[in-house]
């Protein structure tokens, strides 16, 4: 979620207990397209100006959000959509596929998986092999909370973002089920900033392609997500493929060229 929201992104698929049954975090409140394909410039001010948002803070808005995409799908979390029009206590949203019936069980906030998983957490000194799909899954999603401001910062140049507040809330209610001091905390959640910052550098062009297309269309559902990394993807593989081939032609002509010299 983008930054100082109080509901976000809470995990979906977090942990497993001891037992192996999972505990699904799935997250978001769920918000339907409105109608937004391409829109003029005229059409696009005055939706910002109903929404009482600059052009900046969409585009700082978009992008925060489409880190969490690129992010998540590359840890392999399925995603139900995202949407950069604000809602009930939000201004941008990616949520899980479950999202609706994480809302219904009362299951929406990460507060909530901690409550639900920490009595089944072993103490210090204690055999975590029973719950090592919880730390995994922990770690996973607390990378993918820290993309949003990673994205930020890899590709607006208005310097240090605003502090993410609730993502950086869940984040902390999350590390609380395997960190034991407020050091460890901060330390891990620093490592998790770190790790999303790397996961995503390789992929700016992505990020930009799905901000630039959210901030059109406003909301995006999975598929049309998965087919617009796809695409990108698939047209920076055939650039490469084509780069490719006229190198190995030039060195083939190079050859050519010094066989006869």
């Amino acid at each position: 979620m983008t930054e100082g929201i109080p509901a976000g992104e809470v995990p979906e698929q977090l942990a497993a207990t001891p037992a192996g049954t999972v505990t699904a975090a799935c997250v978001g409140v769920g918000n339907t397209d409105n109608g937004g394909g391409h829109q003029e410039v005229d059409e696009y001010d005055a939706l910002l100006a109903v929404l009482g948002r600059s052009y900046d803070d969409d585009v700082r808005i978009a992008t925060h959000e489409a880190g969490h995409i690129v992010v998540a799908r590359l840890l392999g979390h399925p995603l139900g959509g995202a949407t950069v029009d604000p809602g009930s206590g939000y201004e941008g949203r990616v949520w899980g596929e479950c999202y609706a019936e994480a809302f219904t069980n009362g299951r929406g906030d990460a507060s909530h998986v901690r409550e639900a998983l920490a009595p089944l957490m072993p103490k210090p000194g204690e055999d975590r092999g029973s719950v090592s799909d919880v730390f995994g899954n922990v770690y996973a999603q607390c990378i993918e909370l820290m993309a949003g401001r990673a994205a930020e910062r890899m590709l607006l140049s208005d310097g240090e973002p605003a502090p993410p507040v609730d993502d950086l809330r869940q984040a902390r209610e999350l590390a609380m089920l395997i960190c034991f001091s407020e050091e460890a905390i901060e330390t891990f959640s620093a490592h998790c900033d770190m790790a999303a910052r790397d996961l995503l550098l390789p992929y700016g062009d992505v990020v930009i392609v799905l901000s630039t297309v959210l901030r059109i269309k406003r909301t995006l559902d999975s598929d049309e997500i998965d087919k617009i990394i796809w695409d990108v993807e698939a047209r920076k593989a055939t650039v490469f493929e084509r780069i490719r081939r006229a190198q190995w032609q030039q060195r083939v002509e190079n050859a050519a060229a010094f066989d006869h010299g």
